[in-house]
């Protein structure tokens, strides 16, 4: 792991917290799973500024190619829940692939159990988009 730890910007993790937090209720058990390790290495992320966030690090609005150990490469955008669309690589941060790869890093290898097991996922290349967070009071 590059940064030892997962990095995130302070307003995402706030929404984010909030997000998981609402998440609690999936009745999936890969989900509530996935739910729970995000949650426990929230407890030791290092959050950080938005001046401070380094570029490689996925965040709400990364583009992220991933290589799998089945040979796949693909690019996936992670976007808040409203924002899915899996036919524009948009995936949910609430899909167990965006929940393993959030606040890791371009070069980070990501083991995560995902609904077909566990599997290991290269981050070949993060691409930072523009910023459309808002938080909601």
């Amino acid at each position: 792991m590059k940064y030892d730890v997962i990095i995130i910007e302070k307003v995402e993790y706030e929404l984010l917290k909030r997000i998981v937090s609402m998440a609690q209720y999936y009745k999936d058990s890969t989900y509530r799973a996935s739910i729970e390790k995000l949650k426990n290495e929230l407890d030791f992320a290092k959050i950080v500024s938005e001046k401070n966030m380094p570029e490689d690090v996925v965040r709400f609005n990364s583009k992220v190619e991933i290589a799998t150990p089945f040979g796949v490469n693909r690019t996936y955008q992670i976007v808040t829940p409203d924002h899915s669309n899996i036919k524009e690589n948009k995936i949910s941060i609430l899909a167990p692939m965006a929940l393993a790869l959030f606040g890791y890093a371009q070069g980070d290898k990501v083991e995560w159990e995902f609904p077909t097991g566990k599997n290991a996922i290269n981050i070949i290349k993060v691409e930072q988009m523009v910023r459309e967070m808002k938080m909601q009071k």
